[in-house]
């Protein structure tokens, strides 16, 4: 074999050689691009439960309004933290703290049923509570979901070959959703006094 054939051939593998690194980085790079919607598409669907709620809530406080008209504090402070939550210069985390905070609210505005048995028995009121359930339980999956999106998009960006990738493109990596510290603790069941805390 002669020198131009080996040249020939160094040439091929060379070319052969770069080119699958050219398509190695940009599927890499398509995969991760795949994964920051993922996460995005995972955060619309909290975005949209959340807005689900904050539409739901002034039909709820009206309701309640006409049976509860001396819970004024209850109803002011579902009010407030419905406002916060809206506040577009929140961070993700920073929001769904907004949410726990109005999640908090609506425990106690439906406690107030327990006071109003008229309030109990009105259908509006039964209707928007069992939409409200609903969305709370879309919400958890939601976050549960976006958690898992977030953790397979972090995951990729930070392993190797595709953090080179991630790094020269600026993928940065996103944070999870955390559960506030009060939600961590146990339940304590006191069986003897019936008490919970």
């Amino acid at each position: 074999m002669g020198i131009g054939t080996a040249i020939l051939i160094l040439l091929i593998v060379i070319v052969v050689g770069v080119g699958i690194l050219i398509i190695g980085w940009v599927s890499s790079y398509n995969r991760l691009v795949k994964y920051r919607n993922w996460v995005e598409e995972a955060w619309g669907q909290i975005d949209v439960q959340l807005k689900r709620r904050y539409d739901l809530i002034p039909n709820l406080v009206e309701t309640v309004k006409g049976y509860a008209q001396h819970e004024q504090e209850t109803l002011t402070g579902v009010i407030e933290a419905r406002q916060q939550m809206n506040n577009p210069d929140n961070s993700r985390n920073e929001q769904m703290a907004a949410n726990n905070q109005l999640e908090g609210m609506m425990g106690r505005l439906f406690a107030l049923r327990e006071d109003y048995p008229d309030l109990k028995a009105n259908q509006n009121f039964q209707q928007l509570q069992e939409e409200l359930t609903s969305t709370e339980n879309k919400i958890a999956y939601s976050r549960q979901l976006y958690n898992n999106t977030v953790m397979e998009y972090n995951t990729k960006i930070q392993s190797v070959p595709t953090n080179f990738i991630a790094s020269a493109h600026n993928f940065i990596q996103q944070e999870m959703l955390e559960t506030p510290e009060e939600q961590r603790e146990n339940v304590k069941v006191d069986f003897n006094t019936g008490d919970r805390s």
